[in-house]
C-alpha cells in the first residue's frame, strides 16, 4: 500500500535538531529561528550580514568598518605576519600595529571574496534527463550518463562566462544536493589586502597544541586586515557595527562564514565501519609514533626543532581522531542516525518513482564496507597514509608517481596526479624541507616492524629486509638516499627510467611495496570510493526530493549562516563548564615557560586589565572548520565575536549535529575591544571600530 506523499513528509518530519544546519543565506529557515528564539530573521537583515561576510583563502572573515577594515583570524594570516618579519623586528613573536595607514603592510597573494548575489540557475544547466530502460546494457548507460555530465559541464562553463563578462566578478556555478539544483554565485574580489593588526603568536595560540579542541579556552586569536581598490581603502558600506553589549549566556547568535566540507549524508554502516575499525587502526598507528617520539632523543637544536614538529602534527591528528572516535562511539549519535535512515528509506521505498530499488543504496554501502573491513589495515599501512612522519618515505613515493604518472595521458592518471593538481604537489614536493636523519631512521624503523607484522603475504617482506632487521635497514634506506636535495627530487621526478633506476634507498622502499600498494588503491576505488560517492549523491536527492529548501545541503566551503546560542554545558566528567572566559581566568593559567607564558606588556597591563570582562566564549551554532575567523552576530546584527575553533566534542559534527556537549569556540568582541585598548593601545583602531570606552576599575 502506497502512502500519500503529503501524510509521508509530514511523518517524516523535517530531519534537523534544535540549531542544526548550514544555511544557505537565499533558504534560511526563519520560521524554526522565530520559533526558538522570538526572532525574527528579514531578507534585508541575511543581505547585510552576507554583503560583510569574506571568503579568505580556506578561512572566513567579515568587514567591521565602512573603510575597508577586515576582520579574521589570526591563522588566515600566518604566512603574511611570517614574511613581514625583519632582524629588527619579529612580527611572529611581537605583533604588529599599523597606527596609521602608511603602514600598513601588504599581504601578497592574499584574496578576500565578498558573495554579492545568488542565483538558482538550475533551469539552465539541467536538461530532462530520460531514464535508461531497465534492460539496457551497462556500456550503453555509461556512455549516456558520461554524455550527461559533458552536457552539464558545457552549460556551466556558458553560465559562469556570461556572468563573468557582464559584471565582470568572479562567477561560479554551485551544485548542491549532488546536482540536484544548481546556483550561480557571483562573487566580488580583493586582491589588495594589507594587515593592520596581529597580535603575539603567545596571545593568539595561548596554550599551543595541547589547547587545540579544549574548553576552557584562551586565544586571541584575531586579526585585522584592510581591502584596498585603485591603492586606496575599499568603500565597504555593508560591514558589521561592533556591540556595545557584548555576550550573556543563552543569547541568540547567528555565524556567516564558509564552513568546509561536512559529510552528513553517510551512512549509519560507514560510522560504524569509522568507528569500529578504521579509526582504531589510524589511532593505534599515530599513538604509537608519537610515544616513540616523545622518548626520541635529539643530537641538536635543529634536530630538537624538527621532531618536536613531527610530534605536533602527529599529536593533533591523534587528538581530531580520538575525538572523531569519541563521538562515534556514544550510541546516541548513532541511534539518531539509524533511526532517522529507517524513516528516509521507508520514504524512498514509497516513492513511486523510486520504490524498493531506491532503498537498496543502503544495503549495497553495507555489504562494500562488509567486504573492504579486512583491507582497510594492510591500505593504511601501505597506501593511506603509509609510513607517517617520515619526510623521505613521502617525498620518495611523491618522485616515483609523479614520474609514471606523467608518463601517462592526463585522463589516465590517478587523480592526485592529473593536470589541473600537479602544480600544489610539485610546489610541495620541490620546496626545502629539514631532514633529520636520526629523526627519519627512527620513523621509518617504526614504518618497517608495522611492514612486518602485516607479513610475506601482504608485504615482499624478504626484499625489503633480506636478514637484517628493521632498524638495520631503516638507517641502510635513511642514510643512502639523496632525496634531502631538491634540485635530485626533480630530476628523478621528470624521468620514470631514472626513478625506476635509481639506487637511491628510499626510492628502493617504494618501489618495493608500490606494487601491493596499489592493488590496494585500486580495490579502495572500486569498493568504497565510487560506490561512497554514488551513494551519497543518490541520498543527497533523495533529501532534496523530500525537503526541498527546508533541508540544508552538506557544507562546500561556500557562503553560509546559521544559528545557535551561547551556552554553557556539563563535559563528558559531568564537571560544569561555563560559557565564557575571562581575563582573570587567563592571567590564573599563565607560568613561567611556554606556551603558558604571556608577553611581558600583557604582565605589565594587568592592573589595568577588566580581569572579570570575557575572553573567549561557545555557543551552540553548527559549524566547521572553513568557519575560523567567521563575524558572531546579535540580534542587531551587530558583531559580538569571531569564530576560532571547537571543542573536542564538536569534531563528529562533521557527520552529525549535536549540541549535547558539542560547541563552537569565539572571541568575544569585549575581549578583544579590552585587549586592543589596554594592552596595545590601539586607540586608531578601537575608534574606527566603533567600540565604547572601556570602564577601568569601576570608572570610566
Amino acid at each position: 500500500m502506497k502512502i500519500p506523499g503529503v501524510l509521508l513528509v509530514c511523518a517524516l518530519a523535517l530531519p534537523v535538531l534544535g540549531d542544526e544546519g548550514m544555511w544557505l543565506f537565499n533558504e534560511f529557515p526563519k520560521d524554526a529561528v522565530k520559533k526558538a528564539y522570538s526572532f525574527e530573521v528579514t531578507d534585508a537583515f541575511l543581505e547585510s550580514l552576507r554583503m560583510a561576510t569574506l571568503r579568505i583563502g580556506g578561512f572566513s572573515g567579515s568587514f567591521v568598518s565602512a573603510g575597508g577594515l577586515v576582520l579574521t583570524n589570526r591563522e588566515a594570516v600566518a604566512n603574511c605576519v611570517a614574511k613581514l618579519s625583519t632582524p629588527e623586528h619579529d612580527t611572529v613573536k611581537d605583533g604588529f600595529y599599523a597606527a596609521v595607514g602608511a603602514d600598513e603592510r601588504a599581504c601578497a597573494a592574499l584574496e578576500a571574496s565578498v558573495l554579492v548575489s545568488l542565483e538558482d540557475v538550475t533551469s539552465q544547466i539541467k536538461e530532462p534527463v530520460k531514464e535508461a530502460p531497465k534492460n539496457a546494457k551497462a556500456a550503453a548507460a555509461a556512455e549516456k550518463a558520461a554524455d550527461t555530465l559533458a552536457k552539464r559541464n558545457a552549460a556551466i562553463a556558458r553560465v559562469e562566462k556570461a556572468c563573468a563578462e557582464k559584471t565582470g566578478d568572479v562567477c561560479t556555478v554551485v551544485a548542491l544536493s549532488s546536482g540536484e539544483r544548481y546556483h550561480l554565485y557571483r562573487y566580488k574580489n580583493y586582491t589588495d589586502l594589507r594587515l593592520v593588526f596581529a597580535p603575539e603568536s603567545a596571545m593568539a595560540f595561548f596554550g599551543g597544541d595541547a589547547a587545540t579542541f579544549t574548553y576552557q579556552r584562551y586565544e586571541l586569536d584575531i586579526a585585522f586586515l584592510r581591502a584596498y581598490e585603485n591603492g586606496k581603502p575599499a568603500a565597504t558600506p555593508h560591514f558589521l557595527k561592533w556591540s556595545a553589549e557584548g555576550v550573556k549566556d543563552t543569547d541568540l547568535l547567528l555565524v556567516a562564514g564558509n564552513p568546509a566540507a561536512t559529510s552528513r549524508l553517510d551512512t549509519a554502516a560507514q560510522l560504524i565501519f569509522y568507528r569500529d575499525t578504521s579509526m582504531p587502526v589510524a589511532a593505534q598507528r599515530l599513538a604509537a609514533r608519537i610515544d616513540m617520539l616523545r622518548n626520541f632523543t635529539p643530537k641538536t637544536d635543529e634536530s630538537r626543532r624538527t621532531a618536536e614538529a613531527a610530534l605536533s602534527g602527529l599529536g593533533l591528528k591523534y587528538k581530531s581522531t580520538a575525538g572523531l572516535l569519541i563521538g562515534l562511539r556514544d550510541e546516541r549519535l548513532l541511534i539518531r542516525k539509524v533511526n532517522f535512515e529507517k524513516r528516509l528509506r521507508n520514504a524512498v521505498e514509497h516513492d513511486p518513482k523510486l520504490g524498493t530499488e531506491g532503498g537498496k543504496v543502503w544495503d549495497e554501502v553495507t555489504a562494500a564496507y562488509k567486504t573492504w573491513t579486512p583491507f582497510e589495515r594492510p591500505y593504511q599501512i601501505l597506501e593511506q597514509p603509509a609510513a607517517q612522519g617520515s619526510a623521505l618515505f613521502r617525498m620518495a613515493r611523491q618522485v616515483l608517481r609523479l614520474s609514471e604518472e606523467r608518463a601517462k595521458p592526463n585522463e589516465q592518471r590517478l587523480p592526485e596526479y592529473r593536470d589541473t593538481a600537479l602544480a600544489s604537489l610539485e610546489l610541495g614536493l620541490y620546496s626545502p624541507a629539514p631532514i633529520d636523519e636520526a629523526l627519519e631512521t627512527a620513523l621509518l624503523t617504526q614504518y618497517l616492524e608495522e611492514l612486518k607484522a602485516l607479513g610475506e603475504k601482504e608485504v615482499p617482506l624478504k626484499a625489503i629486509l633480506g636478514s637484517k632487521t628493521p632498524a638495520q635497514m631503516a638507517a641502510e634506506f635513511v642514510t643512502s638516499s639523496k632525496l634531502k636535495d631538491v634540485a635530485e627530487r626533480k630530476r628523478l621526478a621528470g624521468d620514470k627510467a631514472l626513478a625506476m633506476q635509481s639506487d637511491d634507498g628510499m626510492l628502493r622502499l617504494v618501489r618495493a611495496l608500490d606494487e601491493p600498494a596499489r592493488k590496494l588503491l585500486k580495490k579502495h576505488q572500486e569498493t568504497i570510493e565510487a560506490l561512497a560517492a554514488s551513494a551519497s549523491e543518490k541520498i543527497a536527492q533523495y533529501r532534496f526530493r523530500i525537503w526541498g529548501p527546508a533541508d540544508y545541503p552538506d557544507a562546500t566551503s561556500t557562503p553560509r549562516v546559521t544559528f545557535g546560542a551561547v551556552k554553557a554545558y556539563h563535559d563528558r566528567t559531568e564537571s560544569s563548564v561555563g560559557f565564557a572566559t575571562t581575563f582573570g581566568g587567563l592571567f590564573h593559567l599563565a607560568g613561567a615557560k611556554e606556551p603558558f607564558k604571556l608577553p611581558q606588556r600583557w604582565l605589565d597591563a594587568k592592573a589595568q586589565l577588566d580581569l572579570i570582562a570575557p575572553f573567549d566564549f561557545v555557543s551552540t551554532c553548527d559549524i566547521s572548520a572553513g568557519n575560523s575567523g567567521s563575524a558572531t552576530v546579535n540580534r542587531k546584527g551587530e558583531l559580538v565575536g569571531m569564530v576560532f575553533d571547537a571543542n573536542l566534542e564538536a569534531l563528529p559534527s562533521t557527520y552529525m549535529y549535536t549540541d549535547d556537549l558539542a560547541r563552537a569556540v569565539h572571541v568575544a568582541s569585549q575581549g578583544i575591544a579590552e585587549a586592543l585598548d589596554t594592552v596595545y593601545k590601539a586607540t586608531g583602531l578601537l575608534k574606527e571600530l566603533g567600540a565604547p570606552e572601556r570602564k577601568k576599575n569601576g570608572t570610566e
